[in-house]
């Protein structure tokens, strides 16, 4: 049996690199391998065969808990004489490394377009850079990116930034594979399953006529699904909504504050057309509410939403800078998510596509010759890594 190890400050089913990493030690115990998954705390219960160690998490600023969690889980991985340790965090040694942030300074670079020009985007840039946890970060970043391990980018943007930070690593020395969504979990809402999730969201109804069919002057609901508004692009596509057909309405879901976003749609005169569902457990029953999913993010590794809109046969648009608009049609990628008449132009072009159309879950996803997804696929990264330096695994 081969030993391994998986490193993450937080093992919990909330959150995406977390519920990956639930994910991948469930599935590498159900093959016969020993895991240990090393973290600062534990806010789930494990999977069968799975062990949870943790560090504990001191109190104090980012940096101490950042510098705490990567050298409490290297006495933990170097006590455990691992054949594998897989980091998905920031760590100081690791056999295989999964990138699903992409390096920070590639991150500011993208994310602070979401900021106005002038005084807030130069605060914002100061106070990143002079953030100790940054300078942290991008060492131990720097560390992992040439330390000769295994590098997996969750897309090719990903891995092209990657490269573009680190100029020794050529595109052999990244492999990708991207994320994919639980298919059985997603699928097209009948109109019965879509009238009834708008109930609960509170989000306008349709008008069925007697036979059963929508009725011309319908609302069009287009949704958003964001931990963080402003990187997501949710105040230029509040704004874009004036230049919508007057059917269309936005419902975003996410467990920020929204007051800022509520007060800009009450002063445009769309409080009657965007919505705010707040925190959503259930996020296959938000996407049977929407006609169609929108992602205008100014950065984002590979989006699960957007993968999880497609599977559940929406019309799906994002940005340039989202890893995952890889699955997009070239006529649904928005080029600048600030451009608030090119968000107009899309809001409308989605509108007008019907839900549920095209291909099944599985072909919406379909991948070109030569690409890997889904975790089987990083899992054969895992035993491949075994055969060859522990040929009796």
């Amino acid at each position: 049996m081969s030993k391994i190890a998986i490193m993450l400050p937080l093992f919990s089913r909330y959150g995406g690199v977390e519920q990956f990493g639930y994910r991948l030690a469930e599935a590498l115990a159900a093959s016969g391998h020993g895991v240990d998954f090393l973290c600062a705390r534990q806010e789930a219960e494990a999977p069968e065969g799975v062990r949870v160690l943790t560090t504990g998490r001191p109190a104090g600023p980012r940096a101490l808990k950042m510098a705490a969690f990567a050298f409490g889980v290297e006495k933990l991985r170097k006590r455990g004489h691992y054949d594998c340790a897989i980091s998905l965090g920031k760590t100081l040694h690791q056999d295989i490394m999964r990138v699903g942030g992409g390096p920070l300074p590639q991150f500011w670079r993208h994310s602070e377009n979401a900021y106005p020009e002038g005084l807030s985007r130069l605060a914002k840039r100061m106070s990143r850079r002079l953030n100790p946890a940054s300078t942290l970060t991008r060492w131990l970043e720097h560390r992992q990116y040439t330390s000769g391990c295994t590098i997996v980018a969750v897309s090719h943007f990903v891995r092209d930034l990657i490269l573009a930070s680190e100029p020794t690593l050529g595109p052999e020395d990244v492999k990708i594979v991207y994320n994919l969504p639980d298919c059985s979990r997603f699928s097209p809402a009948t109109p019965q399953e879509q009238d009834e999730a708008r109930k609960g969201f509170g989000l306008p109804r349709r008008a069925f006529s007697p036979d059963g069919q929508a009725q011309a002057e319908d609302p069009v609901v287009i949704g958003l699904a964001t931990s963080n508004f402003a990187l997501k692009g949710v105040g230029p596509l509040i704004r874009a909504l004036m230049a919508t057909d007057r059917r269309v309405c936005l419902a975003v879901a996410g467990g920020r504050d929204s007051s800022s976003y509520t007060r800009l749609a009450q002063s445009l005169g769309l409080d009657n057309r965007v919505f705010f569902a707040g925190r959503v457990s259930e996020m296959p029953l938000f996407y049977r509410a929407l006609d169609a999913f929108i992602l205008p993010s100014f950065y984002d590794a590979c989006s699960n939403a957007v993968l999880e809109a497609l599977a559940s046969g929406l019309p799906v648009a994002s940005s340039r800078c989202n890893g995952s608009s890889f699955f997009l049609p070239p006529e649904n990628i928005i080029e600048n998510p600030a451009d608030e008449a090119e968000l107009a132009r899309m809001m409308n072009r989605l509108a007008a596509q019907p839900v549920g159309s095209g291909p099944e879950c599985a072909d919406r996803l379909a991948l070109p010759e030569g690409v890997h997804a889904g975790l089987p696929a990083f899992v054969r990264i895992v035993e491949e890594f075994l055969r060859s330096h522990c040929p009796s695994s």
